[in-house]
């Protein structure tokens, strides 16, 4: 039995699928990946001004309540692992105040800025009673829009039932992204540029560790829908979309997505890759009932 739960944040709003599975049980991963929307990105129209050149990083009580706002919605769900985009890292006292509650609360936090002191970068928080952090690699792709990739090599602090009574260790790489909008079809090779460094990075650090087949995470905003390339050249390297295993969708279905926005069509999403020899593990780990459960987030306007 699955129950939708939203939370409000300012003029957004957080919609996740969760199970109502009993917690007290072996505990699941959730995962929330949210694009926060950068202050010095996040137009204002204060008194009706028309100067589109109003941002709310100047004006510190708005970005300020918007953004305690959002953590209070992060820590009542208390996924697991946390992916955010555009956190605005330019902004020592918003850092600040991440890094303070989140580890108040238990997380580990690590952050990576866009290249060229863009402002905006990303952060991944993970929960220090569920994971032990192997190692943490920052990918920067060094191209026209400035994008980078965390990835994060963990381990699951406590093993779970078909593993408990073996040596096997049940590691998880978890890879946060923000990739380029597709403001034309020009960048549409530079997007699958992106994808492309991304999964020959993390098959290059498997190799470099000699890491047996080990489940991968990607995280983050695609600005893509089921009908882009990204969508389908990932679905052709095995990954599977966590929002279409939560709804049902199936690759069929593309045409019901036919814009790119954070509006009507989920392009936060969260894609998953389980090698077949771990996928009992896999499913252990996620929900205990051979089914993914996710917390994946979908920016959507308020009513």
């Amino acid at each position: 039995m699955r129950k939708e739960r939203r939370s409000r944040i300012g003029s957004y709003a957080i919609s996740s699928s969760m199970s109502t599975r009993d917690h007290r049980q072996q505990p699941c991963i959730t995962c929330t990946t949210f694009n926060i929307l950068a202050p010095i990105y996040k137009r204002l129209n204060i008194n009706n001004d028309q100067d589109q050149n109003s941002r709310e990083s100047d004006y510190r009580a708005y970005w300020l309540v918007r953004n305690q706002r959002i953590l209070d919605s992060l820590l009542r769900e208390r996924s697991s692992i946390i992916c955010l985009q555009e956190f605005w890292l330019g902004n020592e006292e918003l850092v600040n105040m991440y890094e303070k509650r989140l580890g108040d609360a238990g997380y580990l936090n690590f952050k990576l800025a866009r290249t060229n002191n863009r402002g905006d970068g990303l952060l991944i928080a993970v929960r220090k009673d569920y994971f032990r952090v192997i190692n943490h690699r920052e990918l920067l792709f060094n191209d026209c829009g400035d994008r980078v990739a965390q990835l994060l090599h963990v381990e699951l602090a406590a093993p779970c039932s078909p593993c408990r009574n073996n040596d096997t260790r049940q590691e998880i790489l978890i890879v946060n992204t923000h990739q380029l909008f597709p403001h034309d079809s020009s960048l549409s090779l530079v997007r699958l540029n992106q994808v492309y460094k991304i999964l020959q990075y993390v098959e290059s650090y498997q190799k470099e560790n000699k890491l047996s087949p080990t489940p991968i995470m990607l995280c983050g905003d695609w600005n893509g829908s089921k009908r882009g390339h990204v969508y389908k050249f990932l679905r052709s390297q095995g990954f599977v979309s966590s929002y279409d295993t939560a709804h049902q969708y199936t690759d069929a279905d593309a045409h019901k997505f036919k814009r790119v926005d954070h509006s009507k069509v989920t392009i936060d999403q969260l894609f998953h890759h389980i090698p077949i020899m771990n996928a009992h593990i896999f499913d252990a780990l996620m929900s205990g009932n051979g089914s993914i459960e996710s917390l994946t987030a979908q920016i959507v306007p308020s009513q």
